[in-house]
């Protein structure tokens, strides 16, 4: 069982913390939505974006690009698309779109939104995701969808003619999908002037995201004075609503994280007040082996853990699981979340007074020489622990145990995460800029440039497979074929190939299985079953498939 250590305590020799060791929100101390009486409409109004509202619609009218830097709890994922369609920015059967890095986020801030306009979601307000369009064009105002699903309707729609602003939430996050995204919007606003873009994040480097969406010098002298302003970003930083946060460290670094994570939620359970409690893991193998482990403890200590109630949240648990996390908790009881990094930013978890950082999450590297992408368990950056962290402080003064040093987190751990631009296997990024008609992929405009050799190896791949010609264009008709597939190429120009040898029906179901993490599906309570389906696979002497 680790130790931690509370600022102010005595407390091991150790290098000052530069971040003060207690993270504070500016806002005051409100509780924010789901708790008292208030109309949906007082909560909204004491949001802390609420009093920015006439000057991010100034903004957006009179800058074709505007950076908000809100913190954790400021209301801009829910707020901003309303303002602006109060606004008029929705009239004449216009779009206002709003993207998110991941599908969760997408259902979860679309439902509240729409519950707080007083409207069915699917009407006014809707969302699109991958195998789910929940919109009805001409009616919906409102469109939430993750970044790659704006990306697919850029195939039919190259200059997004049906919106008249876009905002890219949570764009710290660096997805793959997320710099595309970003390098193509900067190509649209020159042929759209009057698209409007807002990016959003809780701690982006907003003066490098404005100098990305910076006209060059050379069109700024010889463009007016009024277009200068438009042309060049506005930035505006909205604080967060929350309460101080106490940071504990773990006094010696942990061996295993995971036991380190369950011993830490009996402690608090035992020790600490009334509250929920915020895990996070690296994945659903952690997070299953994590919720064995309380359940465990649970059936040997039935008193002393009695009122846990134990919920797992990744992005592939089934959707009625996933609500169980944002339902109110029953009274005597206490939650206990075990989440991916899911629930660092995208999501709000009301009830959340303790969190429990592992330190780690899981990354996607990929090496370009030997053609292989790892999913790997990595640390985290400062900026994902402060996100972290400042989950604990949404409805009064929370606690935050760091399963790490204060040494580690002051002098090692980077200020801020790789992008997954610059360790991704590009082949398919590649791919569907070549069908949107960007040839000079080299010369694409990238707010962090990918590696040139990865970059060489994504259109050997494709030369390969016969998507590209000898001049890297897309062959006809295949490349264009496979283009408009949303799976990897290979298996796209594998499902393409079977038709010639007669074996469709096998290969989509070989392409079905490999479009998925996992072919097994858990709930819980069904791990007796689930055992029965594996075996079915299996022989005496080695598994069918090692799946």
């Amino acid at each position: 069982m680790s130790q931690f250590w509370k600022p102010g305590a005595e407390r091991p020799r150790l290098l000052d913390d530069e971040e003060g060791g207690v993270l504070f929100f500016s806002a005051p101390h409100s509780s924010s939505s789901g708790y008292g009486y208030a109309s949906l409409e007082r909560q909204r109004q004491r949001l802390p974006v609420y009093k920015y509202r006439t000057a991010i619609l100034y903004l957006v009218e009179n800058h074709a690009t505007t950076i908000i830097v809100g913190e954790t709890g400021s209301g801009k994922t829910t707020q901003i698309p309303q303002y602006l369609k109060e606004a008029g920015w929705a009239e004449g059967g216009r779009l206002i779109g709003c993207t998110q890095p991941r599908r969760l986020a997408v259902q979860s801030v679309a439902s509240r939104v729409a519950e707080e306009m007083g409207v069915k979601l699917g009407e006014e307000v809707g969302y699109t995701i991958r195998f789910e369009d929940i919109t009805i064009p001409g009616v919906t105002m409102i469109k939430f969808l993750t970044d790659g699903v704006l990306l697919r309707e850029m195939m039919d729609d190259p200059i997004l003619t049906k919106y008249s602003v876009i905002m890219v939430d949570e764009a710290h996050e660096r997805s793959l999908s997320t710099d595309m995204l970003l390098g193509l919007l900067k190509k649209v606003q020159r042929r759209r002037p009057e698209l409007r873009l807002i990016i959003s994040s809780a701690t982006i480097e907003a003066k490098s995201m404005s100098a990305f969406f910076s006209s060059s010098k050379k069109h700024q002298v010889q463009a007016p004075d009024d277009h200068i302003r438009q042309v060049m970003p506005a930035i505006l930083s909205v604080e967060g609503k929350g309460f101080p946060v106490d940071i504990h460290y773990s006094e010696e670094p942990v061996s295993n994280y995971l036991q380190a994570a369950v011993s830490t939620v009996i402690l608090i359970h035992s020790k600490e007040p009334t509250g929920d409690i915020l895990v996070f893991l690296t994945g659903q193998d952690d997070i299953n082996a994590a919720v064995q482990l309380l359940t465990e403890d649970i059936l040997v200590h039935e008193k002393q853990s009695s009122g846990l109630l134990i919920l797992p949240l990744y992005s592939g648990l089934p959707r009625a699981e996933q609500d169980l996390v944002f339902s109110p908790t029953p009274k005597g009881k206490r939650k206990v979340i075990i989440a991916t990094n899911i629930a660092e930013t995208s999501l709000t978890l009301e009830g959340v007074v303790y969190v429990v950082d592992s330190g780690f999450s899981k990354q996607r590297f990929y090496n370009p020489i030997s053609d292989i992408e790892n999913l790997v368990v990595a640390p985290i950056s400062k900026a994902s622990a402060r996100q972290r962290a400042g989950r604990a402080g949404r409805v009064r003064p929370g606690k935050c145990f760091r399963l790490y040093t204060e040494e580690y987190f002051v002098k090692e751990m980077p200020a801020e995460g790789i992008p997954e631009m610059q360790r991704s296997n590009l082949v398919s990024l590649v791919i569907q800029l070549k069908a949107l008609g960007i040839d000079n992929i080299l010369g694409f405009d990238w707010i962090s440039p990918p590696s040139p050799e990865a970059m060489i190896r994504a259109l050997e791949v494709l030369y390969s497979l016969g998507i590209l010609d000898d001049d890297a264009k897309l062959t006809s008709p295949t490349g264009f074929q496979v283009a408009e597939i949303p799976l990897d190429p290979m298996v796209s120009k594998m499902i393409l190939s079977a038709n010639v040898y007669g074996c469709s029906e096998e290969i989509t179901t070989i392409a079905a299985v490999l479009s998925l993490q996992s072919i097994w599906v858990s709930s819980r309570g069904s791990q007796r079953e689930l055992d029965e389906a594996k075996q079915q696979f299996a022989v005496a002497e080695v598994l069918k498939f090692n799946l």
